[in-house]
């Protein structure tokens, strides 16, 4: 298997053990794994208030900083984009609030990796 096969897998995995995470705590999966040419959108859930786009990163212990920070401004760009593209094909949600969040799993490599829920990480502005 090669090196980006691997890596693709073990991104599927992590997000799996998000998805299965934030269900947990209340939030109803609606798609996973959206593409379209301008980007994708790990987890799309809604709760409550509205849609809830919810980008999953997972990283190594002390590699290139934490996963929550590997959210920078091109990827929070990227994945507005693909929210835009998601929503005119779903038009049902236009109407409600959405929000953007993050998972962010930490020290996947240790024996226990730690899991934050950051809601409202960012927004489309």
């Amino acid at each position: 298997m090669s090196a980006g096969l691997q890596a693709q897998n073990l991104g599927r995995a992590w997000e799996s053990h998000a998805a299965r995470y934030l269900e947990a705590r209340g939030l109803k999966i609606i798609a996973r794994g959206y593409r379209c040419r301008l980007g994708e959108l790990d987890i799309i859930g809604s709760d409550a208030a509205g849609l809830v786009v919810v980008e999953v990163r997972a990283r190594r212990r002390g590699r290139f900083g934490s996963a929550l920070e590997t959210v920078g401004p091109h990827k929070q760009r990227r994945i507005v984009l693909a929210t835009r593209h998601y929503l005119m094909h779903h038009p049902e949600w236009l109407s409600r609030p959405i929000r953007f969040d993050v998972v962010a799993i930490d020290d996947i490599d240790g024996a226990k990796p730690r899991v934050r829920w950051v809601r409202s990480a960012f927004d489309a502005a």
